[in-house]
């Protein structure tokens, strides 16, 4: 029995051409080839739309902020110096060791401030006590003056009425004198006339005699009225001169007011004397208390001082870095500070520790960074080249953010200052 002849295998292009032949009945049906294009162009499509909105996103989302990484911790560093000059005995510190504020860091040695501390507390002593006897004299002083006051003018009128008083008394024995002179020449005549009389016996001697003793005793009258004008003068010279003493002592009582306001000018002078050793003592207080150097603020301390040394008023002995206070001064370009305002939050990525920090803009800088330079730059000499210039922008942390104090000042970071 004859076999069968196999079947051949047909072509794929013999297939193909089949079924491209085969008639079509079904409306829908889709050849393969144009389904994969179309689907092609589907996911070329829905790929072109998500870029465009992956763009759009990431567009958004860059202009939101903007970042530099010209940036580094920052922080006020307070330098500590001796406020008198001394020899150091003790440094209480080390290096890099944190300190509260107001801790003793070192030691002068205080006894040459001890003695000046006793030498002004004396001398304020002896200045108190001059003052405070000056002070006793002035009422002393005020009274006696015008007690000599009173007693001058009561002076100048005894003297006064003294010499009316003398004056009188001359006036009197002058009028004694005239009356006895006058009696003198009556009894003078009456004894002439009574010598002629008796020579010719025509009267008793008996009456001569006392026409002689009359006249005797006239001549005496005379004698002591004279006397007595002489004493009367005499009176007023020393009325005079009492008067004289008198006006001297006056016009001395009248420089007792004087005399009170030098005084109390004194006790003024003494008790500005006071206050200046006061004020000498207060130095000298503080003097005392400068020999120990005290840390100003809480941080940590780089030293540069040792026992042993002689410091001088002004030398700087310590650095203290508050690192609870440290900053990040950013320094953006000027075209990115479009948006950028006072209190916008940002994040600072620290690139020592990897950390990322939250804090906000504090401030900005009134000037680019070059004009604070020590010689900043002068366009109108020379060519101009136009150069996108930085300003520093100061961002603050936010509290508890460097609770570690691994952000120490100098380290460089790169902020993000968010917009929104």
């Amino acid at each position: 029995m004859a076999e069968e002849n196999p079947p051949r295998p047909v072509p794929e292009a013999d297939k193909q051409a089949q079924v491209d032949s085969t008639p079509v009945t079904d409306k829908s049906y889709t050849p393969p080839r144009r389904s994969r294009k179309r689907r092609r162009n589907v996911v070329i499509l829905a790929a072109i739309v998500l870029v465009l909105v992956v763009g759009i996103f990431l567009w958004r989302y860059l202009s939101s902020y903007e970042s530099t990484d010209d940036a580094q911790a920052d922080v006020h560093l307070y330098p500590v110096s001796a406020r008198v000059s001394g020899y150091v005995i003790r440094v209480n510190v080390n290096d890099n060791q944190w300190v509260e504020k107001g801790a003793v860091l070192v030691e002068i040695d205080p006894t040459d401030y001890q003695v000046a501390v006793a030498q002004a507390q004396a001398n304020l002593a002896n200045a108190e006590h001059t003052a405070q006897s000056l002070n006793i004299t002035v009422p002393i002083t005020s009274v006696n003056t015008s007690s000599q006051l009173a007693s001058a003018s009561s002076g100048i009128e005894d003297a006064t009425a003294g010499v009316r008083a003398a004056e009188k008394q001359l006036t009197a024995a002058h009028a004694q004198l005239q009356q006895a002179e006058a009696n003198d020449v009556k009894a003078q005549d009456d004894l002439h006339r009574y010598k002629l009389l008796v020579d010719k016996r025509e009267i008793a001697p008996q009456i001569y005699d006392q026409a002689l003793a009359s006249a005797r005793s006239s001549t005496a009258t005379v004698v002591a009225a004279g006397a007595n004008e002489s004493a009367a003068e005499q009176f007023i010279r020393q009325a005079q001169s009492r008067l004289t003493q008198a006006a001297a002592n006056q016009k001395s009582a009248e420089t007792g007011p004087q005399q009170v306001l030098s005084t109390r000018a004194r006790v003024r002078a003494a008790i500005a004397d006071v206050q200046q050793k006061r004020a000498l003592l207060e130095q000298a207080e503080l003097n005392l208390q400068y020999t120990r150097v005290l840390a100003p603020v809480t941080g940590e301390v780089n030293k540069t001082v040792v026992v042993g040394l002689n410091v001088q008023d002004g030398q700087q002995l310590l650095t203290v870095v508050p690192l609870d206070e440290v900053w990040v001064t950013a320094n953006f370009k000027e075209t990115q500070l479009k948006n950028m305002r006072v209190g916008q939050r940002a994040n600072i990525h620290v690139d020592s520790t990897g950390q990322t920090l939250k804090g906000h803009v504090d401030s900005i800088a009134g000037a680019t960074g070059p004009l604070f330079s020590l010689l900043p730059p002068e366009n109108a000499t020379g060519n101009y080249v136009k150069i996108v210039q930085r300003i520093p922008v100061k961002i603050v942390l936010d509290s508890g953010e460097n609770r570690d104090r691994r952000l120490r000042p100098g380290m460089n970071v790169v902020p993000d200052v968010y917009f929104h």
